[in-house]
């Protein structure tokens, strides 16, 4: 009880940390940048899932995720037995992906181009649901066919531990909390940076209940 009062405390008390915190070279922390947005992005992942719903995949080694997925735009990723891959149909009702909402866009390029990236135009937005224990193993964003433009990512609701690798997974990480409305920015020497995210700590946020919410957009090359 202690934990989740903290937690709805953390979304009421105003933010105090710095407007931008440059992590490496490429690298920039956008604390709270999304907040204004929040309400219009919840509604918008709400219409998303009705189109197409949260679903766990499975990774080439045959394990499930623990994060359940869904996407819009253009192209949304997909994790199978074969591999990993962008489509522009959603493998699980043979439709197009749902489109990517104007307020998705805009945030994302405003985000983008205050961490020094302007051109970024994304064409593929990732939505992952993260419950309690749910996390993310190191890994690397490299499916796109395109290393020049960044990853622009979002986070909603319930904190997460994000880890900060290097170019090699053996590499030492850092660890850098993640509140809502935070927002993440990486390219340039930096895009091929291995990271992931710690397993979920139970709580409940005013905004997204016992879940933590990212939303997360790159440009994938056709």
């Amino acid at each position: 009880m202690k934990d989740n009062r903290s937690v709805q405390m953390d979304f009421l008390l105003p933010d105090i940390r710095p407007n931008s915190v440059q992590l490496d070279a490429g690298a920039v922390l956008l604390p709270g940048f999304a907040l204004h947005d929040a309400e219009a992005c919840m509604l918008a992942v709400h219409r998303i899932t009705q189109q197409a719903p949260f679903r766990k995949m499975y990774t080439p080694g045959g394990g499930q995720m623990s994060v359940a997925m869904t996407c819009c735009g253009p192209f949304g990723w997909v994790s199978t037995s074969q591999g990993y891959s962008y489509t522009r149909v959603n493998p699980f009702t043979d439709q197009p992906w749902p489109n990517m909402p104007t307020i998705f866009q805009t945030l994302a390029h405003k985000a983008a181009q205050k961490a020094g990236f302007a051109q970024f135009h994304p064409n593929a937005c990732l939505i992952n649901s993260y419950s309690p224990g749910a996390r993310m193993g190191l890994h690397q964003d490299r499916d796109e066919g395109c290393t020049e433009q960044p990853v622009v990512s979002l986070s909603f609701g319930l904190e997460a531990v994000f880890l900060w690798g290097g170019l090699k997974r053996s590499d030492p990480t850092r660890q850098i909390l993640l509140r809502d409305g935070d927002v993440l920015v990486w390219g340039g020497p930096d895009r091929l940076r291995f990271h992931g995210i710690k397993p979920i700590r139970a709580g409940t946020h005013a905004r997204t209940g016992e879940t933590r919410l990212n939303i997360t957009f790159r440009f994938v090359a056709t």
